[in-house]
C-alpha cells in the first residue's frame, strides 16, 4: 500500500468512524467509564446538608468552624488497544479485511476517549509484542494508530495472547480500558487473562469473516495454515465433514465466551457484516 492509499485509506476511516462517534457512541463511553475514583478538589466551609465524613479537621480546629473537603472525580483514563498481528488477521473474503476492520473499530473508540480527554495506547503482538505506542491524547495521536494498525507487517506466527497481556500488565501498572482485537485461532493462558481482567477493565473481540465458521461446499480444495504453514487436501462437498467443522467453531466459541465470563471480562464477536456501533454500545451500557 502506497503512502497516499494510506493517507487517503485513515481519512475515510476518520470521516467514517467521527460521524458515528459523535452520534452514538461518546456519550455513551462518558456514561460507562466515569473514571477510577476520586481526587482532592478544594477545601471550604461547611455547608448545610454535606456529609460529615469529608469534614477537614485540621482546618477546623485551625478556623474555629467546620471545614469540609470536596472531592471530584478522576475523569482520565488510559485506553489500551492490543491488535493481534497474526497473518490470520490479514484476511477478507467480502467487504474489507480484518485488519481494516480492526483499524475502524479501533478508530471509534480512539475518538470516544479523545473526546473525553483520555489517553489511548497501542500494543501490536503475534506470537510476541512488535511495536509499542504509547499513550497519548488528541486525533493526530488516534490517526497515528489507525495508520500503523494499517500498515502493519503482519507475521506467519501463531498468536501469543498471553505475551501480550504480561507485557501490558508489566509495563502499564494504573488500572486501563484494554481492548484485545484477536481471531483467538489459539491456545492462551485461562489463569492470566483472569489476572489481566482484575487488572484492567478488558474487553475481548473476536475479529472473524464468515469463512472462518463454515466452509463452502467448493469440492476439493487446498488448505494452508497462513500461520504454521500446515497444508491439507479436503473434500468439501464431504456434508459430514463440513457440519464437524461448523460444529467445532461453535464449540470453540462457547469456550471462549465461557473462558472470558470466569475472568470476570467481556467478550463480543464482530465481523465486517455487522454493524460494531451497535456491539460496543451495547458494551459500553452494560458498563
Amino acid at each position: 500500500m502506497q503512502i497516499k492509499d494510506i493517507v487517503k485509506k485513515v481519512k475515510q476511516i476518520e470521516i467514517r468512524t467521527r460521524k458515528r462517534t459523535e452520534n452514538t457512541l461518546m456519550g455513551q463511553y462518558h456514561s460507562a467509564f466515569k473514571g477510577q475514583g476520586m481526587a482532592f478538589a478544594e477545601v471550604r466551609p461547611y455547608q448545610f446538608g454535606d456529609d460529615i465524613r469529608r469534614i477537614d479537621w485540621n482546618k477546623t480546629a485551625r478556623f474555629k468552624e467546620p471545614y469540609v473537603k470536596v472531592m471530584e472525580e478522576e475523569r482520565e483514563l488510559t485506553m489500551m488497544i492490543l491488535v493481534d498481528i497474526s497473518a490470520s488477521m490479514n484476511y477478507g473474503t467480502k467487504i474489507q479485511l480484518k485488519r481494516e476492520l480492526v483499524a475502524e473499530i479501533s478508530a471509534s473508540l480512539g475518538f470516544s476517549a479523545a473526546g473525553n480527554n483520555d489517553k489511548v495506547g497501542l500494543i501490536l503482538f503475534a506470537d510476541k509484542v512488535y511495536k509499542v505506542i504509547p499513550p497519548q491524547k488528541g486525533r493526530k495521536h488516534i490517526l497515528a494508530i489507525i495508520s500503523t494498525i494499517l500498515t502493519a507487517d503482519y507475521v506467519q506466527a501463531e498468536t501469543n495472547i498471553d505475551a501480550a497481556l504480561e507485557y501490558m500488565m508489566h509495563v502499564f501498572k494504573k488500572k486501563s480500558l484494554a481492548f484485545l482485537f484477536s481471531d483467538f485461532a489459539d491456545e492462551f493462558d485461562e489463569k492470566l487473562l483472569k489476572i489481566a481482567s482484575k487488572k484492567h477493565q478488558l474487553l475481548g473481540l473476536r475479529v472473524f469473516d464468515e469463512k472462518d465458521n463454515e466452509i463452502p461446499d467448493v469440492g476439493y480444495a487446498f488448505f494452508r495454515d497462513i500461520e504454521t504453514g500446515k497444508q491439507i487436501w479436503v473434500n468439501t462437498s464431504n456434508q459430514r465433514w463440513r457440519y464437524n467443522y461448523a460444529e467445532a467453531q461453535k464449540q470453540k466459541i462457547r469456550n471462549l465466551r465461557e473462558a472470558f465470563e470466569k475472568s470476570s471480562a467481556s467478550f463480543v464477536e464482530v465481523n465486517a457484516e455487522e454493524d460494531y456501533t451497535k456491539i460496543l454500545y451495547n458494551y459500553f451500557q452494560k458498563k
